[in-house]
Parts: C-alpha cells; structure tokens; sequence
C-alpha cells in the first residue's frame, strides 16, 4: 500500500521547528491549571475501571461538555471551560482554559471537583486525594484504548524499568504561565527548572503504594526517575549556567534527538524509534516529517518543566483541592514577578548542576529533608514561599492566602504525604 502525508506543511527548513516557541510569545499573564485526579471504589479502594470512568464522563456531557472520541471510544470531553481528559490508567485530568486570577481558577476546580465527587458516587467511587493508587498497581489497571497510549506501552519499557507505574499508576498537578519573549521564557525555564525538585518536596504526597507503606514521601515523582531518562529531567546542562547561553534553537536541537515513537497518518498510527533528526533528514516509510509530527512529539517530551507555546511546570503530586489551589498561587508570586525571580535565581546561583541532578534523586525519598550542599530543603521552601507570599500580598488583591495551607506545613516540618502514613499506622496499630 502507498502511505502519503495527510498534511501539506511538510518540514523545509529546520527554522520552522522553533517558531512554535516564537509564535508562543505574548505579554498576557495567564495561568493554565491541569489537575489530575484518581478514582478508587469505596468498598476496595481498588482503581476504577475504565468502564465506569466513561459512565462518570457520560455524566459530564449531561451538564454541556461535549463528547470526544477515538474510534468508538470515549476518552474526552470540551467545554468553554477547558478539556476533561483521560491518562493512561484512566486518571481523569481537567485541563483548564488560561485565566487571568486565582479566584477564578478556585471557582472553576471546585465546581469540577464537585461534579466529579457527585458523578463518582453514582459508580459507588470516590476521588483518591494522593498522587498514587494505594491499593491497584499497574498489573491490575487496564490501558485506556487510545492508540498514543499504545504505542507509548510498547515504546516505554525499552527506556526504563518499571515507566508503568508512572503511566497507569499516578496523578499529578501541572500549572503552565506566559512568557513575554524567547529572553524571558529561557528565565523562566531554567529557574522553574531549579526550582522544581524543591517545590515537588513540599508537595510530596505519594507514599502507600499496594498497601503498603513504602520508603518514600513521592513515589510519583520516584516513578518519573524510571520512565526514560532523555525523554524527562532537566533538558541540558546549559539551562544551569550562569551565563544562560540556551534558546529556543539550543531546545529545538534537544528534541531532535528524542526518538519519535510513532508518527501518526489520520486514524493510522506507525512505530518507529527513529529520533526526529533522523525523520526529518531520511523520512520514515512514505512519509516527510510535517508540523504535526512536531507538535506531537513535542508532546511526548516529558521534562521536569516543559517548553511549549508556553511554561508548563509539571512536578507536584495530586492534593486535596484547597492544597491544589496554593499550586498555581505560588508560582504565580514568583514566575509574574521578576524581582522574585531575580532573588531566588541570587539563592539558587551557589549551587551547580550536579547539586540539582543529586536532588532530583534525593527528594522523592527524603522529601522536605533532603539537602542541597549544606542545606536543609524545608529551609529554602520557607524562604521561596515567603517570597511568593509578599509578592502576591502587594497586588492587593487577598492572593496570598491561598498559601496559608501550605505555611502549615512549613510550620510543623511537615508535608501531606506525612498525613497518609500517620493515617496508615493508626489503622494498623
């Protein structure tokens, strides 16, 4: 059989690969919100099936959200509001449209929260507020059918050894901002970057596992440690150094030596490991490398922190929803706010690269106790957050307040995670 491109705007010239990243520059200040939440069964506390998850998204559509299929499947809905998704193990994600205030981002999450918690008890489910299924592993939780999770199932374990916990095991918060210029969007990245092991620490909440408590207070963010080191982590060296010589070109050639996984032709999808350097110089099959193969393997690029049209800033476990909320607030009072950035970026600039890749390991573990050099993490948490609390304070519009509950954390040396094992070892003493 012939395989032809279906898209005309086949790749001439490598400098279209960064105007993606160009194109993406704007001097809004939104705030995008995905929001990841597991489903248990009251009874067990077993994953809910995926059966049931498409009777909760049924519901869903009764109240406005229209339907979106692959084939004959559901696996996802829209609204004016944003998209309401399905992860790998049927995870359900909430994907907001970009707002402009946290209040509007509390008032959009907690109606959603709500119709999920009412459409779940139809199914006798509950939303399961950890980053990780505490009872169903991998083995137990079905795929979803959608051929990128296919593929994604058959690419995976040749990278790592377990990136199935990851796929069909977690759930996690991502909060994305605007970046004025390809200057200012390199900031933000790389500080995001630096920053990003710290902050998941506070939020560590993934540590009962099959049962049983395991030796971590992330073991989502533990999880990602084993899905494909070149796919995820912290992009290049370059982004930690102090002259910060990186572009959109520099990230651009990153990816280019990330295999593809598949390339997709319409409803037909094709396997290959070929990097997208080789796709765009040999071809693959019949087929050029066109703008949506770059799109979507942009979105198969699983950084700590993700370069899109946008920042995303992907590591934090899924929290109960006032916890959620204090996620986007604080990084708002840091990445809107470049004289907040500049005095993290003077607190941060001690430490080398070698320092963030040690915590990265460390964190997962040993959570807000983890140290960078000679410092206790839970001291620089302080230090950020109190950073973030006077920057939201002087816009003088009450935004601070959404990290009061995370100050109580802070207070008592604590994190959520530290609840769940609390919680466990009352039930089994």
């Amino acid at each position: 059989m012939l395989l032809t491109n279906t898209n005309s705007d086949i790749i001439s010239d490598k400098n279209q690969l960064s105007q993606i990243f160009f194109q993406g520059c704007k001097l809004d200040e939104n705030i995008g919100v995905e929001s990841e939440k597991l489903l248990v069964y009251k009874d067990s506390y077993k994953a809910v099936t995926y059966s049931d998850v498409v009777k909760i998204l049924k519901s869903f559509s009764e109240i406005g959200w229209e339907k979106i299929f692959e084939g004959d499947n559901l696996i996802a809905l829209k609204s004016d509001d944003g998209m309401i998704s399905l992860e790998p193990g049927s995870q359900i994600e909430l994907s907001l449209k970009p707002l402009k205030t946290l209040e509007e981002i509390d008032i959009k999450l907690t109606e959603f929260y709500n119709n999920l918690r009412d459409f779940a008890d139809k199914t006798d489910a509950v939303i399961l507020d950890s980053g990780i299924q505490c009872v169903s592993t991998f083995e137990d939780i079905d795929i979803i059918p959608k051929k990128r999770y296919e593929y994604m199932t058959k690419y995976l374990p040749s990278k790592n050894l377990s990136p199935f916990i990851m796929m069909r095991e977690t759930a996690g918060i991502q909060v994305n901002f605007d970046y004025k210029s390809e200057e200012d969007a390199i900031k933000k990245l790389s500080l995001s970057l630096k920053m990003s092991p710290i902050i998941s620490s506070i939020y560590a909440n993934s540590p009962l596992r099959n049962s049983q408590l395991s030796e971590y207070k992330s073991l989502r963010a533990d999880s990602w440690l084993k899905v494909d080191e070149q796919r995820c982590g912290f992009i290049s060296k370059k982004l930690f150094d102090k002259d910060l010589n990186f572009s959109f070109s520099d990230y651009v050639e990153t990816l280019l030596d990330v295999p593809l996984i598949f390339i997709q032709r319409g409803e037909n999808y094709y396997y290959t490991d070929k990097t997208f350097r080789e796709f765009l110089s040999e071809g693959f099959l019949d087929f050029s490398a066109n703008m949506n193969d770059w799109q979507n393997h942009i979105s198969l690029y699983f950084p700590d922190v993700r370069l899109k049209s946008y920042i995303e800033i992907r590591n934090h476990d899924a929290q109960n929803p006032i916890m959620t909320f204090s996620v986007p607030a604080f990084w708002k009072g840091i990445i809107y706010n470049p004289e907040a950035m500049e005095e993290i970026e003077k607190i941060l600039s001690v430490y080398t690269y070698e320092d963030f890749m040690t915590l990265r390991k460390d964190t997962p573990l040993f959570g807000i106790n983890a140290q960078i050099g000679k410092i206790k993490v839970i001291d620089l948490i302080k230090e950020f957050f109190d950073i973030s609390y006077y920057s939201l304070k002087s816009l003088g519009s009450d935004e601070e307040k959404y990290l009061d509950c995370v100050y109580e954390y802070i207070s008592q040396k604590r994190v959520p995670a530290d609840n769940i094992i609390d919680n466990y070892n009352k039930k089994i003493s």
